[in-house]
């Protein structure tokens, strides 16, 4: 099924924590409950920079230190630049605001429709269910929110919400987040999604979970049996870089993709983390192999504390193109920059079109040669093809 070779790649095992007893290990429970919090923790295992250190004391007024024993162990101890540690180990930085950055980058407040509901779309929205993660990922655009560590004081209220998306029939799809939504017990994630399928007009449920990533012990057969039974149900996971794509993680995305879950990967472009292209290729062609489309790749929001994650949107670009046309369509996900002050979603892509008027269009294809394809009225009517530069001969 898998070449022995990148099943050996995948493998993490159980590194720092060998003496646990593999019962424990494999508990999403006891991953929860022996998650490194504080700084003394951190200590046991990496030697910590002075800005790592500083940001692991300030982490407490602006998003909590938690990683889950599993995440960490992806962490590289002998690299100091290692993309794990980058994501969820704070730095002194995080206290810093420039300019640009804001609170609420992407304008969710604005569309608050009702307490946990971000109604910004037509047809669909956004319920937050919870305010806790597994882990915290140091550029998340919610850090003033979950963890409740800048005092948001966040209490999902599920009923206010679900009577809002009943009394709403426009609203044709919804997406759970929070915090993680798989983060809810068994027993009400099958309410919750019981009241969603119950609903008429609703025809599309998502959740958005970085748990298989953080703590893939948490995809359970009793887990994957609800999600099965109010199926199908949609899910967007996170995963910014080759070293997350373990066999622990394939094999949980195997389990919600055997239990009907069409699976997305959402990434964010970080720097020092996934912005050169080979870490992207490598990527996205991992979970491919997982039975992971992927989806989105975002620019970073301009949370505050985040300028030092944060990578240039033309190295995006450079990114796409040099994915485009480069390896399978399958793999090239949607560059997208979420327009701040709640402007949505927008699609950055490379320059393809290079002209269009009333009678052809001008197109660049992935090796930069020029392509026209004639129009009449509006209307494609033939394909037109040159070499480097325009005005080659048509081919019928």
């Amino acid at each position: 099924m898998y070449p022995q070779d990148k099943l050996s790649q995948w493998y993490q095992g159980q590194g720092h924590w060998a003496d646990v007893p593999e019962a424990d290990w494999k508990n999403w429970k006891w991953q929860l409950k022996n998650r490194i919090s504080r700084v003394e923790q951190v200590e046991q295992y990496l030697k910590l920079s002075p800005e790592e250190r500083q940001g692991c004391y300030f982490s407490g007024s602006k998003l909590a230190l938690s990683v889950t024993p599993y995440f960490f162990n992806l962490i590289d101890p002998n690299d100091p630049d290692d993309p794990i540690r980058r994501q969820v180990i704070p730095r002194s930085e995080e206290m810093e605001t420039a300019p640009e950055e804001l609170l609420d980058p992407v304008g969710e407040e604005g569309s608050m429709a009702e307490k946990g509901i971000v109604h910004r779309y037509p047809d669909r929205v956004l319920f937050l269910v919870t305010d806790r993660c597994a882990s915290y990922c140091r550029y998340c655009t919610r850090s003033r929110l979950v963890s409740n560590a800048q005092d948001y004081n966040f209490h999902p209220e599920f009923e206010s919400g679900l009577k809002y998306i009943e009394s709403h029939p426009e609203i044709r799809d919804v997406l759970l987040s929070g915090g993680d939504p798989l983060l809810l017990s068994e027993r009400k994630l099958d309410y919750l999604l019981g009241r969603l399928r119950a609903i008429p007009h609703v025809e599309f449920i998502r959740i958005g979970s970085r748990i298989p990533v953080f703590l893939p012990q948490r995809i359970t057969p009793e887990l994957c049996e609800i999600l099965k039974k109010h199926g199908p149900i949609w899910m967007s996971i996170h995963v910014n870089h080759p070293n997350e794509c373990t066999e622990e993680l394939r094999a949980a995305t195997e389990r919600l993709s055997f239990a009907g879950v069409p699976l997305g990967n959402q990434s964010v472009l970080l720097k020092g983390v996934n912005d050169d292209l080979q870490t992207m290729k490598q990527l996205v062609h991992r979970l491919l192999m997982m039975r992971v489309r992927p989806y989105y790749l975002y620019q970073c929001d301009l949370i505050t504390g985040s300028a030092h994650l944060r990578t240039d949107v033309r190295k995006g670009i450079e990114i796409i193109r040099g994915l485009r046309g480069h390896t399978t369509g399958y793999a090239v996900p949607q560059y997208v920059i979420d327009a701040p002050g709640g402007g949505g979603k927008v699609p950055i892509n490379p320059e393809y079109i290079q002209e269009l008027n009333d009678d052809e269009v001008v197109i660049r294809n992935f090796e930069g040669k020029i392509y026209r394809y004639p129009l009449v009225n509006g209307v494609p009517m033939a394909i037109s093809a040159s070499g480097d530069e325009p005005g080659g001969a048509f081919c019928g």
